[in-house]
């Protein structure tokens, strides 16, 4: 393989779409990246022009390419990492979508849900896909849409419109509408896809009322998914990866074995621990779920979610104007000993694993006159951390062995501070990568799997290097006193509204 090729990683986040360069030794060529704008119709809806997901992807992948190119380096293979969850429905004949992409964070069909679990169906639905009944999934987003955008069922019904999470309306648009796939990881994102028996399930689609013929064709997260016109990147190249964002970091942290474990901090936070191939079924409301799927062999992972995590530190800096930068968080909880008692917990979109509570907002504890800015950035980051101990307790006992570290990435894991308070607060080892680009390199390591770039996942784990350990250095006296407080917060927010 040519020393000059490289790959593209698309990676379309919640916020913003980035298009990375890789060389064939996983290093970062050049960075490409454009912020869009949130949309919020209603309290709890989140949605995006999915024109917009598509145009800013667009800009930023001929960007990466175009500079590729300058700096000598030639691309032969594309991979797509993308939001998981996100419901785009589009006209087959035109390519235009019929409503807004409505965004995983989005919580307008949570009163069905509800009726749903007292109908009983959870636990089917669980047993078939892994997922708990919530709004965070596709199904009752997809639903919502055919059911109240004039002429979608009948539509539907006819084969006229066409269903997908992020990756496939991009392969629709990378591919002129050639291509309409998705990759098992996305597809069991769906509350649709059976992840045992690998395909969508047929009781599931009669249940929420939806035409299969909707819905993209299930490959393997590294497999030929066509490719791209002419136009796009001045000549065709081959789109060889799709995956979904929080599967792309576990593939980038290299986390191949049964056991290991990693953490993703954006906008949420996402932490899976592979299980190998075993579906551990959860008794602590985790996520069963598929890491990857390589050569037709699905490898499984527990993962849980927390829906607010950098987001907190956005809502400090846009929602109450306390900091100007992100970076200031980390200054201002330096500056306290302590939380004082102050306690955040953002579920500002509701609280994910494991409490599952759409209907939960955010709200604050602990305030007293003395409570500053340096309080709630401390207790901002903070709740980062209380949220992944509840997650990594979790695993820990569904899958009935401790974690041993924990690798993460994401934007918010520049601050030393938040990942040292980590370590003090799951009391393990916390792994920082020398390349914190774990989701997009993920995406990059399957596509050039795929094209034969490297022989195999394990020749992937000679690439991973680790930049610093994080050990718990917190005495065990303050740190049980730190969790107690959160303890005590929790279910005082969970008792403070009805259904």
């Amino acid at each position: 393989m040519n020393t000059r090729d490289c790959i593209l990683a698309i990676d379309q986040g919640t916020t913003s779409s980035r298009a990375i360069a890789f060389d064939t030794q996983g290093g970062v060529i050049t960075v490409a990246q454009r912020e869009f704008n949130q949309i919020y119709p209603h309290n709890g809806w989140v949605e995006h022009d999915a024109e917009t997901l598509w145009t800013t992807t667009r800009a930023t992948s001929r960007e990466a390419v175009d500079c590729a190119r300058r700096r000598g380096y030639r691309p032969v293979s594309v991979g797509i990492t993308n939001q998981r969850e996100t419901t785009v429905v589009w006209d087959r004949r035109t390519g235009e979508p019929i409503y807004n992409a409505i965004v995983w964070q989005d919580r307008r069909t949570a009163r069905w849900c509800s009726e749903l679990k007292q109908a009983g169906h959870e636990a089917a639905i669980a047993a078939r896909t892994g997922l708990l009944l919530d709004p965070y999934f596709s199904a009752t987003e997809l639903a919502w849409v055919l059911e109240n955008v004039s002429g979608a069922r009948r539509k539907a019904r006819a084969g006229e419109l066409a269903f997908g999470t992020v990756d496939t309306w991009l392969l629709w648009r990378l591919t002129g509408g050639r291509v309409h796939a998705t990759d098992a990881t996305n597809a069991c994102r769906t509350m649709l896809f059976n992840i045992h028996d690998q395909c969508w399930d047929d009781d599931l689609l009669a249940l929420f009322d939806i035409p299969e013929s909707l819905l993209p064709h299930v490959r393997d997260s590294a497999d030929d998914f066509g490719w791209s016109t002419p136009d796009i990147f001045g000549e065709p190249l081959p789109i060889e990866s799709m995956i979904g964002d929080q599967h792309a970091a576990i593939v980038g942290q290299t986390c191949f074995a049964p056991g290991m474990v990693k953490s993703t901090y954006g906008t949420g936070c996402f932490a899976l621990m592979n299980t190998g191939d075993t579906a551990v079924r959860s008794d602590n409301r985790l996520i069963t779920t598929l890491a990857y799927r390589i050569d037709g062999k699905p490898t499984y992972a527990l993962e849980g979610s927390i829906f607010v995590a950098g987001a907190a530190i956005q809502w400090l800096r846009d929602g109450l104007g306390l900091i100007e930068h992100a970076a200031e968080s980390e200054g201002l909880a330096r500056k306290l000993s302590s939380n004082e008692g102050v306690y955040l917990i953002p579920a500002f979109t509701g609280l994910g694993a494991p409490y599952w509570d759409p209907n939960a907002r955010g709200a604050l504890f602990g305030l007293t006159r003395d409570t500053n800015a340096g309080h709630l950035a401390r207790a901002a980051l903070e709740s980062v951390a209380y949220q992944t101990h509840d997650l990594i307790s979790a695993m820990s006992a569904d899958a009935g062995q401790p974690v041993e570290s924990l690798r993460v990435d994401g934007g918010m894991v520049i601050n030393d501070w938040l990942v040292q308070i980590l370590a003090d607060i799951i009391s393990t080892p916390v792994e920082r990568p020398a390349i914190t680009e774990t989701t997009a390199i993920g995406a990059a390591y399957l596509a050039g799997l795929q094209h034969g770039i490297w022989p195999s996942l394990e020749s992937l784990t000679e690439q991973w290097q680790l930049e610093r350990r994080f050990e718990p250095a917190m005495p065990e006296a303050q740190r049980e006193t730190a969790i107690a407080g959160w303890r005590d917060a929790v279910p005082r927010l969970l008792g403070s509204h009805c259904e």
